[in-house]
């Protein structure tokens, strides 16, 4: 069974696995104040052209989400997202938990516009409702779609007009940032944004997230909020060597390119079917909306999610290619795609 389940199945990329191994028994001080975190900080902020901005290195995507959005907001305060936004959907609550709301709204292609951010903020007119602080969106989204520059511009006005803090979700940002069509930059974001994080588990790095915070109303006692939030990391130095390999040169953008070029060789060989798609993504997860006697073949050779069933006899699934995928894999699987539509559409 080949996985186009998810984009983190493999472990680390073979030049981040030899760095770890060269470190392994050095002995090195913890909690990310060792020389391998500074010198990854310098790479990020001379990459995004901010000297100013703060560097921290978290474990994980929902860890570094509920970490800086709780350390942003007042109690009473909230965040606003597409409803399909991770924070929404895939992190049982932990928003919530942090005694966090997430105002969730219904957002097309998975992307949140300055109209549905002022239709939030006009709907909750005074105290007897939670406050909206935050603006939470990730790039990519959820479904695959990017946010253009102009897209991210207006948002960022938008925030700025109503005082709102904004936060980019980057677990998948090497996709995006790589994608075709792509007109954003590390550069745009730290320009733009409050706060963003470059993701490393989904790209290459064994686990592992960058947050970059931009915001000095954010910066301030955050390595408080990572303590108390579990998440300073004893072997820090683990992290700091990972983004290091990561961003020192172009390593990053090679592992997110890769990914999107094997996702687009899937997402062609769909579209030559005649099958459409939730979204009209250009990164690596495609939402084809297949035949359920196709998936019936597919499902015996390969493993994916399914997004949505519905009452036509066609499923919407989710494919998504990693760093790691091989294009061999990919041919063999465009070709059982064929001979299943063959199979069982004549």
């Amino acid at each position: 069974m080949y996985s186009f389940k998810n984009d983190y199945s493999e472990g680390a990329h073979p030049q981040i696995m030899e760095a770890l191994l060269k470190s392994n028994l050095e002995q090195t001080v913890g909690y990310g104040t060792d020389h391998y975190c500074d010198a990854a900080r310098r790479i990020i902020c001379e990459k995004i052209g901010r000297e100013d901005a703060d560097v921290h290195f978290l474990t994980g995507g929902t860890q570094t989400n509920l970490t800086v959005i709780s350390a942003a907001l007042r109690p009473y305060q909230a965040v606003i997202s597409a409803d399909s936004g991770h924070i929404c959907v895939h992190e049982t609550g932990a928003i919530e938990a942090t005694g966090h709301k997430a105002i969730a709204m219904p957002a097309h292609s998975g992307k949140l516009t300055p109209s549905l951010i002022q239709k939030a903020v006009d709907t909750h007119t005074d105290e007897h409702m939670v406050q909206p602080k935050m603006v939470y969106i990730s790039h990519p989204t959820e479904v695959g779609t990017i946010y253009s520059k102009a897209e991210l511009e207006a948002i960022s006005t938008c925030c700025k007009a109503n005082g709102l803090l904004l936060f980019v979700d980057g677990a998948r940002l090497a996709s995006a940032l790589t994608a075709q069509g792509s007109d954003v930059t590390l550069t745009d974001l730290a320009r733009l944004s409050d706060a963003f994080y470059i993701g490393g588990t989904k790209c290459g790095a064994m686990f592992g997230e960058a947050v970059v915070l931009l915001n000095d109303a954010i910066k301030q006692d955050f390595r408080y909020m990572i303590k108390q939030r579990g998440g300073m990391f004893a072997k820090g130095r683990l992290l700091g060597i990972q983004f290091g390999e990561l961003l020192c040169g172009d390593l990053y953008f090679e592992l997110g390119r890769h990914a999107n070029q094997m996702a687009s060789l899937i997402k062609e060989a769909c579209q030559s079917e005649g099958f459409s798609f939730v979204t009209d993504s250009v990164t690596n997860q495609q939402f084809p909306i297949l035949p359920d006697t196709v998936l019936t073949q597919l499902e015996k050779n390969y493993l994916f999610e399914v997004w949505e069933k519905r009452s036509d006899g066609y499923t919407a699934v989710r494919f998504v290619t990693s760093w790691a995928t091989h294009e061999q894999n990919v041919k063999q699987f465009v070709a059982d795609l064929h001979s299943a539509c063959k199979n069982s559409l004549g």
